[in-house]
């Protein structure tokens, strides 16, 4: 890299928010071409971090920040995202800022759109001009170019698979003339393998470029494979600024968390036993945007964690969100031998099923609500708990000592990092949203439990704690599950059975412990002999 002087450099940042001290005295340097993995436990601060970098509001109106930021060796203060845009800072954040009824040209372009003259400018000036098209066209396949992959500029963005919205903002970013310094948070959790090692072959081209790259994941190996050189935050503190070269991933998380990672290994199911039929899919159909089912046949047993997988796009997302009646679908859903009613959420529930959504901003929780009130909601909602009979039960009252209660065991048993039970669920990070989700889902203690991607945007401490939780209540509680994941080491960790979908059907079942290479056969479609008896059994 040479010795030249840093393109920006991060000086003794620190920041009180909600009462939390989340960043203390962090410093580090980024180089022009330089690829920065910048990691950390939930919480840790990253986040955070780049919302000063960025010139966020939430920043200021929380009272500002100390330290300094440095560009081009000098020192610079953002009032606002503008700001940080015009001196060549780009980010792509880790919940989507796009316009869904857009195409993706146009999110591309957008507030820069290409003009062109019209008969109208002589008369009325330049505002009168009116959209090239064309130029806006050739200036996304760019920018899509660029990255290496396959978007279709004349797409909706509504109509998308998440892997693609994920480039989209990408290639956003990338089209900005002034773009030096890229920001990524978490941009590989939503994608598959494939797509996800198409994106860091795009990104060590940026950086070949010129680009400055601070890349944020909790998939420690793609840090390692990608980036130059790793910070480490742990509990506000960077506690680790090294060279990438000769790194293993159990170094990152040992750093990131302060203590020895166990390896992980696959589900050991010897000796499980199994209850009777629970559910039975038969044909299912769903119509949702980007993750379209076909015809889906499973059934599953009481107490078994039934793991569903597959590439982006396939399908296996559309499964739980068709059966729980987000997205209209058909076919025959049976729970307990009864008939599940598609279409129609509030009934599912009712039958003793609930779901943990991946899209937990927009499904999941209630943003302004304070956490004892998500958490408590769906329970009071259906079944009526949480809730005191007054004057003869004439009327009814919020129990809010047992919502407390409730909240303190899930904020204890998930560690959910926050203030007081009465903070509201917006003022959480990533991850600690996505506990609150399955708190909320634990909270009915439902028969079947559907989770899609529990941990996505989660650190590889709570990781493993969401999974050892979604293990427990399996064993303790006898709770059935099922996990949609586009991580299959996840699912071959904690899963009794493993499913692969593909264009919108099940390609195969296999065990935990198969080889993984057959379950690489499935994803590309390719029906194994032991797929097959798996399947059948």
């Amino acid at each position: 890299m040479g010795q030249e002087s840093p393109l920006l450099s991060i000086q003794h940042i620190s920041k009180e928010f909600y009462g939390n001290v989340v960043l203390h005295d962090v410093c580090f340097d980024l180089k022009a071409g330089e690829i920065l993995g910048l990691v950390g436990e939930n919480g840790a601060g990253k986040t955070t971090l780049m919302r000063i970098l960025f010139g966020m509001p939430v920043i200021a109106d929380t009272g500002g920040y100390k330290g300094a930021i440095c560009i081009g060796g000098e020192e610079v203060h953002f009032s606002n995202p503008f700001d940080a845009l015009d001196a060549g800072i780009g980010m792509v954040h880790q919940e989507f800022s796009l316009i869904p009824g857009f195409t993706t040209t146009e999110n591309i372009v957008l507030n820069r759109e290409s003009m062109k003259a019209s008969l109208l400018n002589e008369v009325f000036g330049d505002r009168m001009s009116i959209l090239d098209r064309a130029d806006m066209r050739k200036r996304a396949e760019s920018a899509i170019d660029k990255l290496g992959i396959k978007l279709d500029p004349d797409m909706l963005i509504s109509e998308m698979p998440v892997g693609h919205k994920q480039f989209t903002e990408i290639a956003r970013e990338i089209n900005r003339e002034k773009t030096r310094i890229l920001v990524l948070d978490e941009p590989t959790a939503v994608l598959t393998e494939s797509e996800a090692e198409v994106l860091l072959k795009a990104l060590r081209h940026l950086a070949e470029l010129g680009i400055a790259i601070i890349f944020i994941s909790h998939r420690l190996h793609e840090v390692i494979e990608v980036a130059d050189r790793i910070v480490v935050l742990r509990d506000g503190i960077a506690v680790k600024d090294t060279p990438a070269k000769d790194v293993s991933v159990r170094d990152i998380a040992s750093w990131m968390v302060g203590r020895t990672v166990a390896a992980e290994r696959a589900n050991d199911i010897s000796g499980k036993q199994f209850g009777d039929e629970i559910l039975k899919v038969e044909h299912l159909w769903v119509d949702m945007p980007g993750e379209t089912v076909r015809d889906v046949n499973f059934s599953i047993r009481k107490g078994e964690i039934f793991g569903i997988g597959g590439l982006a796009g396939q399908g296996k997302l559309g499964i739980p969100n068709g059966i729980m009646g987000l997205f209209p679908g058909g076919g025959s859903v049976q729970l307990h031998g009864k008939t599940v009613a598609l279409n129609e959420p509030r009934l599912a529930l009712e039958m003793g099923m609930s779901f943990v959504s991946e899209d937990r901003r927009g499904v999941g929780l209630l943003l302004d609500e304070s956490l004892e009130w998500n958490i408590a909601f769906t329970a009071m909602q259906i079944q009526g708990r949480f809730l005191r009979p007054v004057l003869g039960g004439l009327f009814k009252l919020r129990d809010e000592e047992g919502m407390r209660v409730i909240t303190d065991e899930y904020v204890k048993a998930l560690d959910i990092k926050c203030t007081s039970p009465k903070q509201k669920a917006k003022e959480l990070s990533g991850g600690n949203q996505q506990k609150v989700c399955l708190a909320k889902a634990f909270a009915v203690r439902p028969d079947l439990l559907f989770v899609s991607e529990p941990t996505r945007g989660i650190d590889v401490g709570a990781k493993r704690l969401v999974l050892d939780t979604l293990n427990r209540y399996n064993k303790d509680y006898g709770t059935t599950i099922v996990m949609v994941s586009s991580e299959l080491e996840e699912l071959r960790s904690i899963c009794d059975r493993v499913a692969i979908v593909d264009e919108g059907r099940i390609a195969g079942i296999l065990p935990p412990h198969a080889e993984l290479a057959e379950f690489g056969l499935l994803m590309a479609g390719e029906r194994s002999a032991a797929a097959k008896e798996a399947v059948d059994a």
